[in-house]
């Protein structure tokens, strides 16, 4: 093995020293002065012919060197001005001291002032027809960094400032356009400044309740951006869990677009809730375009929130008919794509989540058929078309209604990786029941039964909950207390870890469950009706009237000197029927007297 690296290493060195001996022949030659006059010229040629492609990564390679190299000084930072803008496809030019650089285009320009030491001053921007506006908000020496050499969000502002423009049309076109913008941002300012004052709401309110959500004003090449939800898991840092203090740039985001058909509809101020004047030739003009909302990613939305839609706007949503797929499906790819991590995740809709004491399989069911018989279907929407503002709080109503539902969907979506023989591991099914409500299916936490949460999402912060059970089964905790964990975490498995803990914690303090069930079940088989209730003795719950049965309950059930006085009558009418017996006298089934047993001893 010795013996062969050597060898290696001797034709190394032997073709490095041939190589050597070729350059120096040829650096020895004695070319005469029109032979390198010939070779300049044809240097020279291949440059002109050079093609595209290879033009721009030559600029690129020129781009990246630039980047790379310090700016100390004011050449340099003029310089680096003037690579920016020629990357935007902008013109620039210096002021006659050499420290005012002028980023240009034919609708606007961006003032950058300078001291001689090539720091930064000031930054102004002008669009066409008005007065060079200071912005001290993203392009200000504190936010974009020019200290720190921050050039990349300098160009970001650019850019923004190029798009607010890209538009078809003339120069006076363009003008009115960026007039109607301007209008818009007006009147949703003067909406979100009504809700404010007159709800005097925190961050967290006006994201989830404003009118037009949390609203930041356009700055710069920034456009005006809606913060309009936020999820419970959004508030909390991924590695501490500590609560994250919400700021501006927290949340989701719809971003406000620039495209505009309306300019001048004037809000009315009337408490905060803003009516507009009607539209006229005075505060309006038509024009070949129209606002619109744009999501920073498209979202997966439904068939149904399409049509809702298109109804509150009354433009069509695409341009051409968009392709449905099973919303689940789609809900699944969005969530997954959160995740930088690029190695794709063979899940066949079925996912893990390993939470304190417990390990779930979750599998959602994408093509559980709906009543009519179809399964739930959706599309991704990138942008949402719009002509008046007054139309925006109801557009964000309907979308935070939809992100939330996916909210919910999505929280079983996660790359955790578990066998699915590992023991104790939990099994859950999620099926869509309509747009807006879902199951999950899971095994009784004590008896050997299925038992069913049904989840309807009313809004973006209510979610009502209802379980299904066997009348034979052990109790598990109230609605109530499923809809408080939902609302309060947004989150299914953690709702599904707090059932089974709730249901541990009721076992562990009625011993006596499991036999009262067993019992009750045994009675239900041989159809006997019990004598009395376990309260005070001769007291028979199936001997009160028919309508004093559920009021007056606790007035019969004493133990221990506490009444109970928690009672559901609705519950009671919903699980009891009447049966006949010999005499003809109605009487309580024994599934009531199992509910009533059961209710009893969960309460006291």
């Amino acid at each position: 093995m010795k013996a062969q690296g050597e060898t290696e290493e001797s034709e190394k060195l032997s073709k490095m020293s041939s190589l050597l001996e070729r350059l120096h022949a040829k650096f020895n030659q004695n070319r005469p002065w029109s032979e390198t006059i010939k070779l300049v010229r044809q240097v020279m040629e291949k440059r002109v012919v050079m093609s595209s492609g290879g033009h721009q990564h030559l600029v690129s390679c020129l781009e990246t060197l630039q980047k790379a190299l310090k700016v100390t000084s004011l050449p340099a930072m003029t310089d680096r001005l003037e690579s920016i803008a020629r990357q935007n496809g902008l013109g620039s030019h210096l002021s006659a001291s050499g420290t005012e650089c002028y980023i240009t285009s034919d609708m606007f320009y961006v003032e950058v002032q300078l001291d001689p030491a090539g720091q930064l001053c000031d930054v102004k921007v002008a669009h066409h027809g008005e007065n060079p506006v200071v912005c001290v908000v993203d392009i200000s020496l504190e936010s974009v960094g020019f200290m720190e050499k921050n050039f990349d969000e300098f160009s970001k502002h650019l850019k923004g400032l190029v798009n607010l423009y890209n538009l078809p049309g003339d120069n006076k076109l363009k003008t009115k356009m960026y007039l109607a913008l301007q209008s818009l941002e007006q009147d949703l300012s003067k909406m979100a400044i009504m809700y404010w004052k007159a709800t005097n709401a925190g961050p967290l309110d006006k994201i989830l309740h404003g009118s037009v959500g949390y609203l930041t004003p356009r700055s710069g090449g920034h456009l005006m951006n809606l913060k309009y939800y936020v999820s419970p898991s959004d508030l909390l840092d991924d590695k501490t869990a500590s609560p994250i203090i919400l700021h501006e740039n927290n949340g989701k985001t719809l971003i406000l677009k620039e495209l505009k058909i309306l300019f001048g509809a004037q809000v009315a101020f009337n408490f905060w809730t803003p009516s507009f004047s009607s539209i006229t030739s005075a505060n309006s003009v038509d024009l070949p375009a129209c606002f619109f909302l744009k999501f920073p990613q498209p979202i997966p939305v439904s068939r149904a929130f399409v049509q809702k839609l298109q109804s509150c706007t009354g433009i069509p949503l695409f341009e051409t008919q968009p392709t449905y797929a099973p919303l689940y499906e789609l809900i699944t790819q969005f969530e997954l794509s959160k995740d930088p991590d690029p190695i794709p995740l063979n899940h066949n809709m079925r996912f893990y989540a390993a939470l304190p004491g417990q390990q779930h399989c979750y599998f959602l069911n994408k093509d559980a058929p709906l009543p009519d018989g179809r399964s739930l279907q959706g599309t991704l929407v990138s942008k949402i078309t719009f002509q008046h503002p007054g139309r925006v709080p109801l557009i964000l109503n309907l979308i935070r209604h939809q992100v939330a539902y996916n909210t919910l969907i999505g929280s079983c979506v996660k790359r955790t990786i578990l066998k699915e023989d590992s023991p104790g591991l939990l099994q859950f099914e999620v099926c869509p029941l309509s747009e807006s409500r879902f199951s999950v299916s899971f095994q009784h936490p004590v008896n050997d039964s299925l038992v069913c949460v049904v989840m309807d999402v009313q809004d973006s912060t209510h979610v009502s909950c209802k379980l299904y059970k066997g009348l034979s089964d052990a109790l598990i905790c109230t609605d109530d207390f499923i809809a408080k964990v939902v609302q309060r975490c947004m989150s299914i498995p953690v709702t599904m870890r707090a059932i089974r803990r709730k249901a541990e914690t009721i076992q562990a303090d009625t011993p006596a469950l499991s036999l009262i069930a067993e019992t009750v079940e045994d009675m239900v088989k041989k159809n006997l009706p019990p004598a009395s209730s376990p309260g005070e003795p001769g007291l028979n719950c199936f001997t009160l009237p028919e309508n004093q049965g559920a009021l007056h309950f606790s007035t019969g059930w004493r133990r221990r000197g506490r009444i109970n006085q928690a009672w559901d009558t609705s519950l009671l009418s919903r699980c009891t029927h009447s049966s006949v017996s010999k005499e003809g006298k109605d009487m309580k089934s024994t599934s009531t007297y199992l509910l009533l047993l059961v209710s009893y001893v969960f309460s006291v």
